[in-house]
């Protein structure tokens, strides 16, 4: 294989898992890129996006790029790789009042709901789906290191709306982890929000039911 920069479109691009390929502007075969050799960049990757790569070659023989950058899209240093690549984010301090702020709701409407009912159920609930979910979130942290096969992102998000959105939360403040992903946000918030509808329902309107 030759050395040296080389170029090619972006064909195929699975956002959510972080990886795709890359169509040599010379042809040939698609060469496969993961997010993590993106450098620079003030963006995640596109499809047809323009990519500057190196090859490499996998102890199995494959061949995939290496410190590659987005034409266009290359002025900001280690803006996109901090996001991507576990081994350069930069862990932050626990989220002490935010967290107080989002629980407190759910907090009353357990404390009602097991006193009213004396079923402990959401009281082992939350603190135990919130346990496994920050442990998803930091295992799929250390897949992207290792670009290896990622936790689906509804995996995610189911052990947030069956309660562990809280532990989803702090490993997105601690981590650094699917904090700055607008569509998996958006998904996130949702389920709160129906966390704190159902907990609004059940305080005002629960006991009559």
């Amino acid at each position: 294989m030759k050395p040296g920069l080389r170029s090619g479109k972006l064909a195929k691009w699975k956002d959510e898992r972080g990886f795709g390929f890359i169509q040599p502007v010379d042809g040939g075969q698609e060469v496969f890129l993961h997010i993590s050799e993106i450098k620079n960049a003030t963006r995640r990757p596109q499809e047809n996006d323009t990519i500057y790569y190196y090859c490499t070659t996998d102890s199995d023989g494959k061949v995939r790029a290496c410190n590659a950058f987005i034409l266009g899209a290359r002025n900001k240093p280690s803006s996109l790789s901090n996001r991507a690549n576990p081994s350069d984010a930069v862990t932050s301090k626990f989220p002490i009042v935010e967290v107080i702020l989002l629980s407190l709701l759910p907090l009353v409407g357990i404390i009602h709901f097991t006193w009213t009912t004396l079923n402990p159920l959401p009281l082992i609930i939350y603190p135990v789906m919130s346990l496994v979910t920050y442990a998803l979130y930091a295992d799929d942290k250390s897949r992207a290191k290792r670009k290896d096969w990622r936790t689906p992102e509804q995996t995610l998000h189911l052990c947030e709306l069956v309660g562990g959105w809280l532990g989803g939360f702090i490993a997105q403040r601690i981590l650094r982890h699917k904090s700055r992903k607008k569509s998996y946000q958006a998904e996130f918030w949702m389920i709160v929000i129906i966390h704190y509808i159902a907990w609004l329902f059940w305080l005002f309107w629960g006991r009559t039911l």
